[in-house]
């Protein structure tokens, strides 16, 4: 892995840890599996199925639970395949979900088509291929390889304004109006005892990913302990940490304090300067948190996060 601390061999096993409570997490926005050359997307190689570019890039992480940000589901942009399901077959990772955040086709300047008669999130898994006939949709998966007690799902509303933004293969800046989002929570069964794992996609627009962090920080306060959050922030640096040890307005659960578990750019992926990528944690020490880095890939415009912990 790339990373300011630790070298790629640091990181390498030759097992995956559980035994020994070892446990290797990643997050990963994978903007539909969209192939990236120095920053600008390219178009598959002419030999790939639709969801290889996607296959291989997860494959490397070599993670026991994945969260993964920007999947696509039915998108004729992304030939029309089911990337959670993909990716988890790719990655060994039987246990999985999908969490749409919007039913919708991707339309090219236009962005979304919304499908209204999908109004609401939902939750995919590998019983449920087909039972949405094929509806397009977007949105975020948590991928791992033990076993699960319980998934829950929680929709996170847009914010009103969009913003201009830097968006890949367009030139300047793109008014991008935001959609809403979503959260999705596993109670995991470690090798330590359970611990509930949490992917997120938080809006651009500035001070909503911060009420849409506090969300979630109290929607998952009383499932098990450890927590860790895992997902594409768009808040940089320790600012995550910060909120998530901000006062909490109800104190109808005990205030727990996050910990950062890296602090390493994650984006643009073709040369990384900001952290919009995290994984946190809350119930466990600093002396539970192994290695740490970034690793290239031929896909996005982010850069996985890798992380190893003791659970």
């Amino acid at each position: 892995m790339d990373s300011p601390s630790h070298s790629a061999h640091a990181v390498g096993r030759a097992d995956h840890g559980a035994p020994h409570g070892r446990l290797r997490f990643a997050t990963f926005n994978v903007l539909h599996g969209r192939p990236m050359v120095d920053g600008r997307p390219v178009p598959p190689a002419a030999a790939d199925e639709p969801a290889e570019p996607l296959s291989r890039a997860v494959m490397s992480l070599d993670a026991d639970v994945l969260a993964l940000q920007e999947v696509d589901r039915f998108q004729e942009r992304s030939g029309r395949v089911d990337q959670a399901g993909a990716a988890a077959r790719a990655a060994g990772l039987d246990e999985w979900r999908y969490a749409t955040a919007l039913h919708a086709r991707a339309s090219g300047d236009r962005g979304w088509d919304l499908d209204p008669t999908e109004p609401g999130a939902r939750m995919y898994g590998p019983r449920d291929t087909g039972t949405d006939a094929g509806v397009p949709s977007h949105g975020l998966a948590l991928l791992t390889r033990l076993p699960v007690r319980d998934w829950r799902i929680r929709r996170l509303a847009p914010a009103p304004l969009g913003m201009p933004l830097l968006v890949p293969g367009r030139p300047g800046l793109t008014l991008v109006r935001d959609r809403p989002r979503a959260a999705l929570a596993a109670v995991l069964e470690g090798p330590r005892g359970p611990f509930t794992a949490v992917a997120v996609h938080l809006t651009f627009v500035p001070g909503w990913n911060v009420r849409q962090l506090l969300t979630v920080r109290d929607w998952i306060a009383g499932l098990p302990l450890p927590h860790v959050l895992l997902g594409d922030f768009n808040l940089v640096g320790a600012v995550p940490r910060a909120v998530l040890n901000a006062p909490r307005t109800t104190r109808s659960t005990p205030p727990r304090r996050w910990r950062d578990t890296a602090r390493t750019p994650t984006y643009p992926a073709h040369r990384p300067v900001v952290q919009f990528d995290h994984v946190l944690t809350a119930g466990i020490g600093a002396e539970a948190a192994g290695t740490a880095g970034t690793v290239r890939t031929a896909i996005s415009d982010h850069r996985p996060l890798v992380v190893e912990l003791s659970l």
